[in-house]
């Protein structure tokens, strides 16, 4: 029987419970240590404004994507459910434009591309916040296909950016794709916990591509 201290979620046994919430304390250490640290070599000589203002702006989609998936999965409460919901799904949008924008900021190229993707962020936020069960189907088709889109078209981009970025770029992109199996695959037990492991560790490989952008 779950323990009535813990404020689980319905559908969640203790001990997925935990092991999210294991999940999420990951993830909120990475981004409360790792973002300060990205801005600040950011701010190292030979880089320019530019740089800097992409990392910011990559550092608050990522803090924002993290926080609001440990406070609507770890930290529930039935009145706000369903906003918490809502910001929890739209904030994945705002990473993967904030992250795209980020390394279009570092490397000189695809401001166009990056637009788009805030457009299409900004479409995808507006079905989430309207209703996110209704638009399930259609929010996670523009996840998708915003990360691969600025993939395939984003070539101007990767050709300025170091090789090991793009090949970082790329193994995170997967990782997320293959999470995506296991967030729908619901009868597994830990599908969540999962999920959000995958999505972490698809969240520190760009991460790390942020870096060796802004370092290179």
């Amino acid at each position: 029987m779950a323990s009535r201290s813990l404020p689980i979620r319905n559908g969640y046994s203790r001990a997925e419970y935990i092991s999210d919430l294991a999940v999420h304390f990951a993830g909120l250490v990475a981004v409360v240590v790792g973002v300060p640290v990205l801005v600040v070599l950011a701010t190292l000589p030979g880089n320019d404004g530019a740089e800097i203002t992409g990392t910011v702006i990559y550092g608050l989609c990522f803090m924002a994507m993290i926080g609001c998936s440990a406070i609507y999965n770890i930290f529930p409460h039935p009145d706000w459910e369903w906003l918490l919901q809502r910001l929890d799904h739209s904030a994945i949008y705002l990473k993967i434009a904030g992250t795209y924008t980020g390394f279009v900021l570092v490397a000189g190229h695809g401001i166009g591309l990056a637009a788009g993707l805030w457009a299409a962020a900004l479409a995808g936020i507006s079905m989430k916040m309207v209703s996110p069960v209704r638009w399930r189907w259609a929010g996670l088709a523009l996840y998708l296909a915003m990360g691969w889109v600025a993939a395939v078209l984003g070539h101007g981009v990767f050709a300025a950016l170091p090789v090991a970025v793009v090949w970082l770029i790329g193994i995170g992109g997967s990782l997320y794709t293959v999470g995506v199996i296991f967030y729908l695959w619901e009868r597994l037990p830990f599908h969540l916990t999962i999920w959000h492991a995958f999505v972490l560790s698809a969240s520190l490989t760009i991460y790390a591509g942020v870096v060796v952008a802004v370092v290179l």
